[in-house]
């Protein structure tokens, strides 16, 4: 079983088209909706009707929180902004707050509610490897009957419902060629589980450029998934996407 997921729906503009290409291509049936960013109304009309599935990207390092920042110190600058990534990375410690946490991680559930209009096929979160967040992430998850999708911190698998998780995520690599990833993960799928691959496929705009270390991997993965060359390969090699619910 093969899942191929796309992250950051509603990061800009730009990425929600590209995302967009690569759902009606037909290869792409996962896609990871950031709730807090001003954007992600938007991404949500543009694959609105697909037959997809739609999980909450949880979102605590880019754009503006959806809880007022007085009471989530933890998470932001004091302008009031998500701390960034580099931020998260470069820090000895885990600074992030568990009850603040739950507090965003709750705010971003309701209002990917609101733009949705059902639960998340699937729940995670979004470039921060932190293990108070992940213990946040999975109490919502928990308490809403969710679908929690974690995120591996080594080479091991994690388990999404009753089914063992392989990710493959190679975006940062030197020389990084998506559809080369993608054919290596295909050759050496685990047969005692899922293997998964994650794209941040979209269109650079000038948001991008400013805010994300993540820049042309996405053309190349959005201009990869979205050529019909990708889905004959995959047709070819008996390989039929699967998605969240199938886990």
């Amino acid at each position: 079983m093969v899942l191929l997921r796309a992250d950051d729906l509603g990061y800009s503009k730009g990425i929600n088209y590209g995302i967009a290409e690569t759902v009606r291509s037909g290869v792409i049936k996962n896609v990871g909706l950031m709730p807090n960013m001003t954007d992600a109304e938007h991404g949500v009309r543009l694959v609105a009707g697909a037959n997809i599935c739609i999980g909450q990207h949880t979102n605590v390092c880019v754009g503006r929180p959806l809880t007022s920042p007085d009471k989530i110190a933890s998470l932001v600058t004091e302008s009031g902004e998500f701390k960034p990534s580099a931020q998260y990375r470069a820090a000895k410690e885990d600074f992030v707050v568990l009850d603040e946490a739950l507090l965003e991680i709750e705010a971003q559930y309701q209002r990917f509610l609101e733009l949705v209009g059902r639960k998340p096929d699937y729940f995670e979160g979004h470039a921060v490897a932190s293990k108070t967040l992940f213990l946040g992430l999975e109490a919502v998850a928990k308490k809403h009957g969710l679908k929690y999708s974690p995120m591996p911190l080594d080479d091991k698998p994690v388990t999404i419902g009753a089914t063992k998780v392989y990710m493959t995520m190679e975006a940062l690599r030197p020389e990084y060629n998506p559809f080369a990833s993608l054919k290596h993960m295909v050759a050496d799928a685990h047969p005692d589980g899922c293997d998964m691959m994650v794209f941040h496929p979209g269109f650079l705009d000038d948001y991008i450029l400013k805010t994300s270390s993540l820049t042309t991997p996405r053309t190349r993965e959005a201009a990869m998934l979205c050529d019909p060359a990708t889905r004959e390969w995959l047709e070819q090699n008996h390989v039929v996407p699967a998605t969240y619910t199938d886990l």
